[in-house]
């Protein structure tokens, strides 16, 4: 068995996290349904993966052609020439592992860890539900396809960016001990003393940071001093949870966090956890997100990007309190903006858990029971759905449509009983994940690749001598066609930003001390040490159990708010719809056509054309995938300016100390403003646009240089020395129409 410091060989290996234990206490008053009398059994859930094996599958076709690829690519001359290169790297591109990341956000007690774990599949990975749940420790969740072994990767952030922290903690304590106290107050202390007695115990109190940075407090880590990740690699799930414990949670005095002395969550960055043979996590990665940023900078962009990549959010609450959860739907309307505009998010889930619980029907027979839970959760569903409607941040960017909500019991899930929408719908949210891990149409990718390569093989191959200077000419006129349309499309972009962004900036001159105000001048008792910690960290602070205070947010609002309708008719998310109103997707080079066309010239070009066509695809893919990348930057560039600018101000306001602190903090963040804001937010404004300027280049030169070199490739290259490929090439195409 691997001890717990063994450095794995394969460190480079992504490793995945899952589930947990479900609670063995009910609250008092409640009834559970019991379903031991039904007849049907329900077998516990094992995906039956897609690609199975099967003769005609996709599994078969998958490896079949994979095999007659690797064969090819071993028949290339070794010689260094344009056309050899180009299929070289083409045939290695063919590999690829896109991963479709789901978010899972809820509060310590929702159920979130046992239903990660009910719903792949895993009953003891992660820790029980009696050791309290770290806030700020991001936890991936996926599948090893390597080995059939549990392991987990921990990622540590760095020794600077402890001190760094320590420092600000320490001094806030200390700044603040002869202060006047409010019920905010005692919640920061609270998670600051937590913080720092969970790594050091009680000793951190009376000493430095530099006593505290002592390379003594971090011999069972190594890694951390040296700026490694750390890998535990397990037999079994169980193992790796015992392992895991003192990483992802936070103090506890019995369960599997018994006889820890020491928590070192407050070092950690993100763990990921692989789970192997896991068909459900295939091409998902699972990731259970604390519910708002950090104030240490790189966890805090590292949640960022993460919540701009998830394509699915579930959002975990308990079902007595599912419309009426503040903290759920005030993580949800906080990181909309990063999920939707600045994000990729199509869809999201609202997940109701411990369905099966109902207050007082003791009297009430099995029967009773199931109607009055298929009530309570048809009318939870109900209240769910209205909530969001009236959501005023979310509706920006999701429609209804973006939104379900599902009833789940794991405890009922994991009886293994027959259940209906009565009892639990675990199996539906199976579904999703089925579903995301189909979307990505591998085998077909793969195969549809392959075609174009060996048809540009063997079309360089069977090259007649002809002069192809007519169908060169013709595919080049269509080429420039297209680009001009995409280059008028995206200015067209351009044009609607820049009123729209004009009219916010022009808004934003005469509201922005309102809004800052609306902050700064609040008379809540001790406010001093909360706009303190809001300097401290840059401009934005979450008070335990309040809503997160963001003054950069406040000024990039109206700007925001003046693009964000534009923003989602031209990079929407949903599946269906296409960025700049599909003129991407409407390039082309027109080959269908030319390829039915009858005509000797076409007759001899053909694989040269439908190699061209799969070039089209892909590069359209590519091009997408960017836009949907990039698209992200562009829209967080309207804060992420702003922010940069008020860090001279927040500096500032850091060295205000002592009597009379609170109102000079305030003057300095508002003369600062005043003096430099009308600069500050056209700087914002011309960001924006010119990030949309660049992709528009980017857009054009990659379109034009792909298809131009594909061209050249296709029928300006000799290939007599290529090997032939003829019946490789037969046998693909069969695939490919098996697929189609």
């Amino acid at each position: 068995m691997d001890t717990e410091e063994e450095m794995s060989s394969n460190s480079d290996e992504r490793p995945d996290l899952v589930s947990a234990s479900t609670s063995g206490t009910r609250d008092k008053g409640k009834r559970k349904l019991d379903l031991h009398d039904r007849s049907s059994e329900w077998q516990s859930p094992t995906r039956k993966s897609r690609l199975d094996t099967e003769p005609g599958s996709e599994g078969i076709i998958l490896s079949d052609v994979k095999k007659i690829m690797g064969g090819v690519q071993k028949k290339l001359p070794n010689q260094d020439n344009k056309l050899n290169n180009f299929l070289k790297q083409r045939i290695s591109d063919l590999e690829t592992d896109k991963r479709e990341l789901v978010g899972v956000f809820g509060k310590t007690g929702a159920g979130k860890s046992s239903l990660i774990n009910a719903i792949i599949g895993e009953k003891n990975l992660l820790p029980s539900g009696s050791v309290k749940a770290c806030t700020s420790v991001m936890i991936k969740v996926e599948a090893n396809r390597h080995n059939m072994k549990y392991k987990a990767h921990i990622e540590f952030i760095t020794k600077e960016e402890w001190k760094d922290e320590l420092w600000t903690l320490k001094n806030f304590l200390e700044d603040n001990t002869d202060q006047e106290d409010d019920e905010d107050d005692e919640d920061d202390d609270c998670e600051t003393d937590e913080k720092l007695s969970a790594l050091y115990g009680e000793e951190w109190k009376n000493k430095s940071v530099e006593n505290l940075m002592e390379n003594k407090h971090f011999k069972e880590i190594p890694e951390f001093l040296h700026s490694k990740s750390k890998i535990l690699t397990c037999e079994t799930a169980g193992e790796l949870s015992a392992k895991l414990v003192k990483y992802t949670r936070s103090d506890s005095k019995d369960g599997e966090g018994e006889g820890v002395k020491r928590w070192y969550w407050p070092l950690v960055k993100c763990v990921t956890v692989r789970v192997p043979d896991n068909d459900f996590l295939q091409h998902v990665t699972l990731v259970d997100l604390p519910g708002n940023g950090d104030c240490n900078k790189s966890r805090d962009k590292m949640w960022k990007g993460v919540v701009g990549s998830c394509s699915t959010v579930w959002v975990v609450t308990d079902i007595d309190r599912a419309a009426a959860e503040k903290e759920a739907w005030e993580i949800l309307e906080s990181a909309s903006s990063l999920m939707g505009n600045g994000g990729e998010c199509q869809r999201i889930d609202f997940i109701c858990t411990k369905s099966d619980n109902i207050e007082d029907c003791d009297d009430q027979s099995a029967a009773g029971v199931r109607d009055l839970i298929f009530k309570r959760n048809e009318q939870a569903k109900e209240q769910v759905k209205q909530k969001f409607s009236k959501l005023k941040q979310s509706k920006k960017h999701f429609t209804d449509e973006c939104l379900e909500v599902f009833t789940v019991s794991v405890k009922e899930f994991l009886k293994g009983k027959h259940l209906d929408a009565n009892g639990t719908e675990i199996p539906k949210l199976q579904e999703v994940l089925q579903d995301l891990n189909d979307c990505h149409s591998e085998t077909f990718n793969y195969v549809s690749g392959a075609l174009g390569i060996l048809s540009l093989i063997q079309g360089a191959r069977q090259r007649q001598g002809d002069d192809k200077t007519d169908v060169c000419t013709e595919l080049e006129k269509k080429m420039n066609l297209g680009l001009d349309n995409v280059r008028k499309s995206i200015e067209k972009t351009h044009w609607s930003f820049e009123r729209r962004l004009s009219e916010g900036v022009e808004k934003l001159k005469s509201s922005w001390e309102k809004k800052l105000e609306s902050v700064l001048q609040s008379k809540n008792k001790g406010f001093h040490r909360t706009l303190k910690c809001v300097v401290n960290y840059g401009g934005k602070h979450k008070p335990r159990g309040k809503k997160e205070i963001n003054l950069n947010m406040k000024l990039a609002s109206c700007l925001t708010d003046s693009i964000d309708e534009e923003f989602k008719k031209t990079f929407p998310n949903e599946g269906k719809s296409e960025p700049f109103n599909g003129i991407i997707n409407k390039f082309s080079l027109d080959t269908k056509r030319m390829m039915m066309r009858k005509g000797q010239k076409n007759k001899y070009v053909e694989l040269q054309l439908m190699f061209l066509r799969t070039e089209e695809e892909i590069i359209k893919t590519k091009l997408n995938k960017i836009i949907r990348d990039r698209k992200k930057i562009i829209y967080s560039s309207l804060m992420t300016t702003i922010e940069e600018d008020m860090q001279e101000c927040y500096q500032k306001a850091q060295k205000c100390t002592g009597a009379g602190s609170l109102d000079n903090m305030r003057r300095t963040i508002m003369e600062h403003v005043h003096n430099s804001g009308n600069i500050m937010f056209e700087k914002a404004k011309n960001e924006m646009l010119n990030q949309l300027v660049n992709l528009k280049m980017e857009i054009l030169e990659k379109l034009e240089k792909t298809m131009q070199k594909s061209i050249e490739l296709s029928l300006k290259t000799d290939g007599a020395s290529i090997p032939d490929v003829k019946a490789e090439l037969e046998m693909v195409k069969k695939h490919y129409m098996e697929l189609m």
